[in-house]
């Protein structure tokens, strides 16, 4: 059947924020309205050319490459307001017919962002006409250059635009587009074109611009702009289109709709029939690796590349080696990966030999011997059990992902070696794009409609903690969400459903980079972020599609911190070597089971403390094993695992050949080579056949997992295990590895863990430092990261004009370990400011702050930044105390800039050795009473004890926080700071600043709350707080009490404690504590089984500090004697 009408004007949501077509759904419509072809036409971009080719294609459709692109009034490089408005561009609708029209209009999508971006990406007539072959263009809507001088009252310069279409794509190439949505400019507009068309010899091809698919999602499409304009719907005076008619049409309402002018339906089959191009999939655009004269092909010249580097790793190459080495170096070769694997190894090869810290590996590669015979990897991949297939199946045919952890301050260097060996324009980064979820679009939508924040945020407490769950399952599960969206919020939840998921925003891929074996442009369209990057416009999928090389180099910011690190420890390190570090070390698992892990890789959270407190680590394996134990899926099993470890719980197996496939995980199945190990040993599958069906069990397949179930079943039979465990075991592994972990990956991370720890222990004052310098722009972490550095006894002195360089650094001559303040930790002192200070002391130490203010350049070191440092304590010591000399600041300021003007006029040096003055006399004031608020204003933490333990010491008895998004709990804290406000309905509500033992937090209390509870909420006052963590730590509060208000209640954990005598001491010292407000719980752990003790008599929680109980106190867990309102996983934390 020939298609009476073809759409060839059509935007999805990859036209950002002004289209609510979804590529699935749009092609879907197009087939169900009985059209053959579509074509899509995004605004200045391809984003979404790939994935709607094959959604297309998926639907039987003939798929339309096109473009609307934005075309400068004059030359692309004037980027100045035109004279009649026209500076953002007039619209040209360009399709591509072949191969070459494809490059082409990938060739001016990326030039209009590389080179032309002005309010919108655009280029100009010459870029055009440079670009034009294999293109047919249509002169565009209402936008379009002909139109805009036609509706500026220019008849002739509109001529001159048609006529110049004409000339630069040819009379067969160049068409006049009509569009009829019922507005009075485009029966003006249609009128010329018909009356031209016939003048020119020019056909008329009939359009629809469509930005949505039904006349019904018209207010979903006007809902959607008003987010992107950050305007309210009831604006007046808003970009909104006219009318609703900007839908995907039938062929019969575009029929009746250009009755007049039939030819102009016609024409749009006929150009679609003229559409010749199609995306090649399954070609590899894999770059040539520059092998050196003389040493063969890419594949000889790995082979004996890797043979080289294992043997630097062994004397005499173990026979299993050798074995493994051919084995995988075969398959490699066969697959033709040999470029890959050489292309890599070069480029990590040139970062260690510049002093770039790289990891030790990530994501599957470690499994594979020849990556690290190549120092791709650090992980030798044999005494871990790790998979070669896991990581290239032969019987796949897509490439292996080789991803690699780059320090991050020198990643962007790493990528410039790779631009410089493989050319410029062969190597970009890639786009991602971020879409709308189930919160974020509540919370856009109830702003446009101007819905009260304090409703939205109570609406989007509502929505499930739960990772990609979308908002139709949260109304779904959620009675209250439900009845919500069916009665007050029903406009509301209606346009969220619709606007869900639809792209937001374009931003660069946090690792991706592709290299080709051409220029990118020839493969893919380019995109220039606002910081100046050139990114792919495809996303990661498409790219691989293509044939693209992609890889992943992840700035990984603990490298950074472990060659900081090694640097002050010893300064002349190689940046890649740490020395050897026994994996054996106990002072490094007496850390680690203690749970003080802050600030150790992948061991930092509040929850992951929990666990590893819990399981104890006592070799490599478990630390694995805590890293893949951690997340969603799997956290239900870790009390079992720590049970099991400790002996609670006995370690059974179905069968015996089990055991050595599981007893590093104590029977149970953590891993994906697990997995893949149980079908090998168990039921006869080659790895390769155990990878296949590992991947169906995690994409959960049914039908091949049902396949495979009986071919496990004869296969386990075969070797012996009766049909009944066979089918148990298949359940097992069916269940476990939709959540089973890479092991090569958690060995990887295992290592990075296991470094940083072992550092903390041997360095900790170096570590303490460098982690304090890299978090000094995170008030939340330094101030958590302050505490642990005091509780491993080490001292942080305060910030010195005369002693603090710009970073944290350890300090000697102190009568402990001691870490200075770094300058920059100091809000609105920059860098700059932080090295004149430096600079200008090197051969005299500042003597008062006049002596400061004559020599340093005010220009440099700022009046602002001079009354920090006076409120952060900088000049303490040097003469008089803070509020005395930030009371004489002004007149000392002014005195010092005046001198320097004078010392400047008459020629003298400015700085050092003009003659001042005498330092003017400062009246002597008392001290400020509040230091300790100015201290955290401008650190972020406490220099001295934290005011809360002033108030209540036991609260360092107290768990971590949580700050999981959309988590409830408990939060203890002082306010700093209170802001009353009024809400929309003129309510009176706070926003609060409060301060916990483990950084800042800002809270806001809605109306409702603040009326019950307005009493507790005063400065200064320490308060209890039950509420909710959104996005980027917020609290939502609901209740807040005086500390004084409640009661307390301990748990006091003890481990096979077999000494009867020091478990009744234990008990006695509590026993006869004083009476108080706390009660108490022994959670006894003893041969395998656990018993709970409580206590009758509430005592004081003080006497959880006395020194009689000192030796238990790691194990004393303090919380608020409270039950949670709901069962939505409280946390108690101060």
């Amino acid at each position: 059947m020939k298609s009476e009408f073809v759409h060839l004007h059509v935007h999805s949501h990859y036209s950002l924020l002004d289209s609510t077509n979804k590529l699935d759904a749009l092609c879907a419509k197009t087939k169900e309205l009985g059209m053959r072809a579509i074509a899509l036409t995004d605004h200045g971009n391809l984003f979404g050319a790939v994935e709607f080719y094959q959604k297309a294609t998926e639907h039987l459709l003939k798929p339309i490459i096109g473009c609307e692109l934005y075309v400068a009034p004059d030359n692309l490089t004037n980027k100045t307001v035109h004279p009649n408005g026209f500076e953002r561009g007039f619209h040209l609708t360009v399709l591509a017919t072949s191969e070459e029209g494809y490059r082409n209009l990938a060739r001016l999508s990326t030039l209009g962002y590389t080179d032309g971006f002005y309010y919108n990406p655009r280029v100009d007539h010459e870029l055009l006409a440079a670009h034009s072959r294999g293109l047919i263009a249509l002169s565009g809507c209402l936008s379009g250059e002909a139109s805009k001088w036609l509706l500026a009252g220019n008849e002739n310069e509109a001529v001159k635009a048609l006529h110049r279409g004409k000339d630069i794509f040819g009379k067969e190439n160049f068409f006049y587009e009509i569009q009829d949505h019922g507005i009075e400019e485009q029966k003006q507009l249609t009128s010329f074109l018909i009356e031209r068309s016939k003048a020119d010899g020019i056909a008329l091809v009939a359009t629809n611009d469509v930005h949505y698919l039904t006349i019904e999602e018209a207010p979903s499409h006007d809902a959607l702009l008003c987010i992107g304009t950050r305007k309210l719907l009831r604006d007046e005076n808003r970009k909104r289109y006219n009318g609703d008619q900007f839908y995907l049409k039938s062929p019969e309402e575009m029929k009746r709709k250009f009755v007049y002018a039939p030819e102009a339906i016609e024409k749009t089959v006929e150009i679609a029939e003229r559409i010749e191009f199609e995306f090649k999939f399954g070609l590899r655009h894999m770059p040539v690796f520059p092998v050196p004269i003389g040493e063969g092909s890419e594949a000889e010249f790995l082979e004996k590349t890797a043979l080289e580097g294992l043997s630097k790793k062994f004397e005499n190459i173990p026979i299993e080696y050798k074995k493994r080495f051919q084995e995988e170096m075969k398959i490699i070769i066969s697959k033709g990966f040999a470029g890959y694997f050489l292309i890599v190894a070069d480029f990590i090869s040139e970062a260690k030999r510049r002093g770039i810290p790289v990891g030790p590996g990530r994501g599957s590669a470690a499994g594979s011997l020849v990556a690290y015979a190549l120092g791709i990897t650090e992980v030798d991949p044999i005494p871990y059990g790790l998979i070669f297939e896991r990581f290239l199946n032969p019987e796949r045919v897509s490439l292996p992902d080789i991803d690699v952890d780059i320090c991050q301050e020198r990643r962007e260097e790493v990528i410039s070696y790779v631009k410089e060996r493989y050319g410029e324009d062969r190597v970009a980064q890639i786009i991602t794009f971020g879409t709308f979820g189930a919160r974020g679009v509540i919370r856009d939508v109830a702003r446009i409609q101007d819905i009260p924040i304090s409703e939205a945020e109570r609406l989007t407490k509502l929505i499930p903690d739960q990772l990609k769950i979308t908002l139709s399952e949260s109304i779904e599960t959620v009675p209250e969400l439900k009845n919500a969206s069916e009665k007050e919020h029903s406009s509301l939840f209606s346009t969220a459903l619709k606007l869900e998921g639809l792209a937001r925003h374009a931003s660069r891929h946090a690792a991706g980079i592709v290299i080709g074996d051409l220029p990118i442009t020839e493969i893919a369209p380019l995109y220039k972020d606002q910081e100046g990057n050139i990114i792919t416009q495809f996303d990661m999928g498409s790219i691989e599609k293509l044939g693209l090389l992609k890889m992943d180099l992840l700035g990984l910011k603990t490298l950074t911190v472990i060659n900081a690190v090694k640097k002050l420890i010893k300064p002349e390190i190689n940046s890649n070597e740490i020395g050897p570090v026994p994996y054996d070390d106990e002072e490094v698992y007496k850390l680690l089971s203690s749970g003080h892990t802050l600030g150790v890789f992948q061991l930092d959270s509040s929850g992951i403390r929990e666990l590893i407190a819990k399981v104890k680590p006592s070799q490599f394996e478990d630390l694995a094993a805590l890293i893949a134990l951690y997340r969603p899926g799997p956290m239900s099993l870790t009390e079992d695992f720590a049970n099991r470890k400790h002996g609670r719980i006995k370690v059974t197996y179905l069968v015996p050949i089990l055991e050595k496939i599981l007893e590093d995980t104590y029977g149970i199945i953590l891993y994906q080579e697990q997995v893949m190990k149980i079908a090998v040993e168990l039921a006869g599958y080659s790895m390769a056949e155990a990878d296949i069906l590992r991947r169906a069990m995690s994409k959960k397949n049914r039908e091949l997992m049902e396949k495979n179930r009986d071919r496990f079943i004869k296969g386990a039979v075969a070797k012996g295990i009766n049909p009944k465990d066979a089918s148990e075991i298949f359940n097992q592994i069916e269940t476990f590895a939709g959540y089973g972990f890479n092991k090569s990956h958690a060995i990887a991370y295992a290592v990075v863990a296991y470094k940083t720890a072992w550092l903390k222990v041997h360095y900790p004052v170096e570590f303490m430092a460098v982690t304090l310098s890299y978090e000094m722009n995170n008030r939340d972490k330094l101030a958590l990261y302050t505490e642990e550095t005091r509780r491993m006894g080490i001292k942080i002195l305060p910030p010195h004009v005369n002693f603090s360089m710009p970073l944290f650094l350890p300090e000697n001559g102190s009568e402990r370990a001691a870490i200075r303040c770094g300058l920059a930790a100091i809000k609105n002192v920059g860098i700059g400011a932080c090295e004149a200070i430096a600079e200008n002391r090197e051969n005299k130490k500042y003597l008062s702050l006049w002596n400061f203010l004559t020599r340093v350049d005010s220009k440099k070191v700022n009046r602002r930044a001079v009354e920090a440092l006076i409120l952060s304590g900088a000049y303490d010591g040097l003469s008089h105390n803070r509020h005395s000399i930030m009371n004489a600041l002004p007149q000392l300021w002014d005195k010092a800039n005046a001198e320097h003007d004078s010392a400047n006029s008459n020629q003298l040096s400015l700085f050092g050795d003009s003659p001042i003055s005498e330092e003017p006399t400062i009246e002597k004031l008392p001290e400020f009473e509040n230091l300790a608020a100015y201290e955290l204003e401008y650190l972020g933490f406490y220099l001295n004890e934290h005011p809360l333990l002033k108030a209540f010491p036991p609260l360092k008895l107290m768990a971590a926080p949580n700050m999981s998004e959309g988590k409830n709990g408990w939060v203890v804290g002082m306010i700093s700071k209170i802001d009353r406000i009024l809400d929309k309905r003129g309510k009176e509500m706070a926003k609060v600043m409060l301060d916990t033992l483990h950084g800042r937090f800002d809270t806001l209390i809605f109306a409702s709350t603040f009326q019950r509870y307005s009493k507790n909420l005063l400065e200064g006052k320490a308060i209890i707080m039950r509420g909710r963590f959104e996005n980027g730590g917020r609290i939502i509060g609901d209740d807040v009490f005086g500390i004084e208000d409640k009661s307390w209640k301990a748990i006091i954990s003890l481990e096979n404690i077999s000494d009867e005598t020091l478990l009744a001491s234990i008990k006695a010292s509590i026993e006869n504590g004083k009476e108080g407000n706390c009660k108490i719980e022994f959670q006894i752990f003893s041969k395998g089984k656990q018993f709970r003790i409580k206590l009758p008599r509430m005592i004081d929680p003080m006497v959880l500090l006395s020194k009689e109980l000192e030796a238990i106190q790691k194990n004393i867990l303090l919380e608020p004697n409270f039950t949670p309102k709901n069962g939505n996983g409280s946390h108690f934390f101060a």
